[in-house]
């Protein structure tokens, strides 16, 4: 497709309304049956306890396991601890199928019921689907539309990248993110619905309504570089000033950022040649600091997050029912940006996250990420900016919401999505392990596997460019 970035910026600048998918989204919810309860791990049909391995896992050996790890790092202040973690290889697909529709970009969005979402039906890809599901490994039906992703030819594919998951909980786990456009005109299922970019964008900002697989795939969609004179132009053509047109500035100037590409490669690259992380399996029976109940693999002190084992049965699935582990969170987390105007363009405060699960030491991440629930009593030894972020003013803070983390293997998380426009009191200065980037740099860095983790680049798919009449 040609001009594939202005088609982009065309979608994510028409905003119709979005009341009436609000109303459909609850619709949706109040048709379809769902059951989720708790179980002791015995109960889990198909799951065991691998006595050679220590870990937890399907009979199939395909989905994913519940491995215990030991982490040794010099990253940080804790150069090893002990943890459970997701191991989940299998690269899935996340997925949007797109079609001009009066001339603009439409992305078809599916009403989905996770069972670990706390609201059931959020706004979800087109597809979502691991390899386990579409090779039908569970026996149940293929997942709506998959044929279109598996025939797409070259020329319809728009966005196809290999992005992490959350690194503090799956093992360096990666999902295929890819658009696909077609032309022909297809059968809309009931549960499914046309919505453009804009739309999209708006939607995220309201409370645990576009789930994460969403939220990161728009996220990976660029709208090109242009000098500073042409934005401006346009700029000029409109008159009024607000937050999203400088948010829009930000993501097109590519020649008037603080620090070049180059430089926060070399950022990146010194980082990661001093540090050290090595993650090695153990049984759930040597983790220091865990313990292995009936119905939990928990921390005596209740800290960080426990495993549990659900029954599920959800009415439209391809499977309606079935049995598995969860991760559960103890409290909510925080996840921040901090945006400042530097030399007339936005830029974000981005830090560089060691995680235990990331394929290479070192993601950027946003100003603030702190998952464990510690950001809600500041002190003096608290993460970087904490304090900045829980005592913003109003005026300052851009979006604040709830959101929830990926619903087929969270149980009930979710955390404080928030951006802060900062004051003029906030310096340039940033501690050594920070550094300033546009929108358009972070866009350019998504591009590439393993740069960007899904904690920035959910808060940055959140970010809308206009503004609705009644705002």
């Amino acid at each position: 497709m040609k001009n594939k970035k202005i088609a982009f910026l065309k979608s994510a600048l028409t905003t119709k309304e979005i009341t009436t998918v609000v109303d459909w989204v609850k619709k949706q919810n109040e048709i379809v049956s769902v059951s989720i309860n708790k179980v002791p791990f015995k109960n889990l049909q198909k799951w065991y306890f691998d006595e050679e391995l220590g870990n937890l896992r399907h009979e199939t050996g395909r989905f994913f396991s519940i491995d215990g790890i030991r982490v040794e790092t010099t990253w940080g202040s804790q150069p090893t601890w002990d943890q459970p973690i997701i191991n989940q290889p299998e690269i899935g697909f996340l997925g949007f199928i797109v079609k001009e529709i009066n001339g603009v970009l439409h992305f078809l969005v599916q009403a989905k019921i996770e069972p670990g979402n706390v609201n059931f039906v959020q706004l979800s890809p087109t597809l979502q689907a691991t390899r386990s599901n579409y090779l039908q490994t569970h026996g149940g039906k293929k997942p709506q539309y998959l044929e279109y992703f598996q025939s797409a030819s070259k020329d319809q594919i728009l966005l196809d990248q290999l992005q992490s998951e959350q690194g503090a909980r799956f093992l360096r786990k990666r999902n295929r993110n890819i658009i696909i456009k077609i032309d022909q005109e297809i059968e809309i299922n009931p549960n499914f619905i046309w919505l453009t970019l804009g739309q999209l964008k708006k939607l995220m900002q309201i409370d645990n309504l576009v789930n994460m697989d969403a939220r990161t795939v728009v996220s990976g969609i660029e709208f090109g570089g242009y000098d500073q004179q042409t934005v401006e132009f346009f700029s000029y053509l409109n008159q009024t000033k607000t937050i999203e047109q400088s948010f829009l500035q930000s993501a097109l100037i590519n020649n008037k950022a603080k620090h070049s590409i180059e430089e926060i490669i070399t950022f990146m690259t010194q980082i990661k040649s001093v540090n050290d992380l090595t993650v090695k399996q153990i049984p759930f029976s040597e983790m220091q600091g865990w313990q292995v109940t009936e119905t939990e693999i928990t921390r005596p002190d209740n800290k960080y997050f426990k495993i549990i084992g659900v029954d599920v049965k959800i009415g439209n699935r391809e499977v309606v029912t079935w049995s598995q582990p969860m991760v559960e969170p103890t409290k909510e987390g925080l996840c921040a940006f901090i945006c400042k105007p530097i030399d007339g363009v936005m830029h974000f405060a981005v830090q560089a996250k060691v995680e235990c699960g990331n394929h290479d030491i070192v993601e950027f991440a946003p100003t603030v990420q702190s998952l464990t629930g510690d950001n809600k009593i500041p002190s003096k030894n608290a993460i970087p900016f904490l304090d900045y972020i829980l005592n913003a003013k109003p005026e300052q803070i851009y979006f604040d919401t709830l959101q929830s983390e990926e619903g087929g293997r969270f149980y009930k998380e979710q955390n404080r999505n928030t951006i802060v426009i900062a004051d003029e009191n906030f310096g340039e200065e940033l501690p050594e392990n920070f550094i300033w980037m546009t929108l358009n740099q972070l866009h350019t860095f998504i591009k590439f596997n393993n740069y960007l983790n899904i904690q920035a680049r959910n808060l940055i798919a959140t970010i809308s460019y206009t503004r609705a009449e009644n705002e």
